[in-house]
């Protein structure tokens, strides 16, 4: 199934990469058209800008020497080729094939983007340049440089996934931990459009729908309207593990696409304007809010605070692609502070979500603490260790941690579904909307 989806999304890439081959090609099967090693020299010309040697004819001698061609220009570019040969590739090998375009992907496509945004998560730079010299003194350099590519590779898609996480950070509740899970239930996938395009989507709506329903429209809306390439299908997604390669593929469609997008200079200090004095705006009215609920019941609290949330998330549309844009070393100084006041106002929200679910009556209060403490868990990044016995033994300790609170997941049910939602006098005690998120995040 894994292999299957691979090829799948890799074929659709490659063919959206051989649209601007001169002429335009297609591959119909990955596994039989890139035997003859011309299709695989046009996609390295489109991505690298240069012109490469070949064959012109398709008899085994030239299918063989144009495969060659290719990898010793990939090799050119100090890629690691692991266990990947002519022979295999005229086979049509899925797992060798598979790989091979992996390594064109990753390097040509995620690399090439995360590199831009090494300034803003401190990621270590990387020099690709590399000149031909048998001496033990360059040999040494090479496996130097070699580590290094390594070392960037893990931190090329750590910048991709941070990336993706602080797009959707914008939108609340809704957690990018890796590239599989993450990503069933397809709100990262909206929630990274709306950031780019605001108009275009409404994530809280999406939040009551299925998975499919919103992988489904999350593509329809890129292809369209961002003019991406429909890579993935729901089904590809909304699965138990779902395939990493491919999701990497496809999200950094959304990077590529947010890099393209350019403003003047004067109209980004007038958005950023706009956004200063509406969060200065959010901030005051918030404030405003705090002080007249003070003596309000927690039922008339979180209302108040549901339609503050309602209009609040309406209003920041428009802001979006503003408070989202750049990385850190390309921001001024405006937009630095406009940053800032994101960030402050965004705090205070939380700390008053948070005091709220302090004060739910009971037993709802320790459901709450209990939810809060596996979500917390769930989202949390892994250390990344290089000691492999270090790493096992953190994860068993998390893994004792995750199983502790599950032991409590079914009698949580029990009284979540129980609960009656009534005073002495008949009253609702929680907001039907606020069960209803418990339930589901349950």
């Amino acid at each position: 199934e894994r292999e299957f989806t691979q090829k799948k999304t890799f074929t659709s890439w490659i063919n959206s990469i051989l649209t601007k081959h001169t002429p335009p090609s297609v591959i119909s099967d990955l596994y039989t058209d890139i035997r003859q090693g011309h299709l695989l020299l046009d996609l390295l010309e489109v991505l690298s800008g240069q012109h490469l040697p070949r064959e012109k004819g398709f008899n085994t001698f030239q299918c063989r020497s144009n495969i060659e061609n290719a990898l010793t220009f990939l090799k050119s570019r100090s890629l690691k080729l692991i266990n990947i040969h002519v022979t295999d590739i005229i086979e049509g090998k899925p797992s060798i094939v598979l790989g091979l375009i992996w390594t064109i992907i990753f390097h040509f496509h995620i690399e090439e983007l995360a590199r831009t945004l090494a300034c803003t998560y401190n990621q270590p730079s990387l020099d690709c340049s590399s000149a031909v010299d048998s001496s033990p003194k360059a040999s040494r350099a090479v496996k130097k440089s070699a580590k290094i590519k390594e070392r960037w590779k893990i931190s090329a898609t750590k910048a991709l996934l941070l990336w993706a996480k602080e797009q959707c950070s914008l939108h609340g509740s809704i957690n990018v931990t890796d590239f599989k899970s993450s990503w069933r239930s397809g709100l990262p996938f909206l929630a990274i459009i709306q950031t780019l395009r605001p108009a275009l989507v409404d994530v809280e709506k999406a939040k009551a729908r299925s998975n499919k329903e919103n992988l489904k429209e999350a593509f329809r809306i890129a292809e369209l309207e961002l003019n991406i390439p429909r890579l993935l299908e729901p089904e590809d997604v909304d699965i138990m593990n779902p395939d990493e390669k491919s999701i990497m593929t496809y999200v950094a469609q959304f990077l590529q696409y947010s890099r393209n997008l350019h403003e003047s200079e004067e109209d980004m200090q007038e958005k950023v304007r706009e956004a200063m004095s509406w969060l200065a705006a959010q901030e005051k009215k918030l404030a405003k809010l705090l002080i007249d609920t003070e003596n309000e019941t927690y039922y008339q609290k979180y209302k108040e605070m549901m339609s503050f949330m309602e209009a609040f998330n309406q209003e920041k549309k428009p802001f979006l692609p503003v408070l989202s844009s750049r990385s850190e070393a390309e921001l001024s100084e405006s937009q630095q502070q406009m940053r800032e006041e994101w960030d402050k106002l965004i705090s205070q929200i939380n700390e008053w979500k948070a005091k709220l679910d302090q004060m739910l009556p009971s037993p709802l209060d320790n459901i709450e603490a209990w939810l809060q403490e596996v979500e917390h868990l769930q989202s949390e990044d892994l250390p990344d260790l290089q000691d492999p016995f270090k790493a096992m033994f953190i994860f068993r300790e998390i893994i004792v941690i995750f199983k502790g609170l599950m032991d409590c997941f079914d009698s949580h049910l029990d009284t979540l579904q129980s609960f009656k939602n009534e005073d002495e006098k008949n009253m609702p005690l929680v907001l039907p909307e606020k069960l209803e998120e418990m339930k589901r995040r349950l």
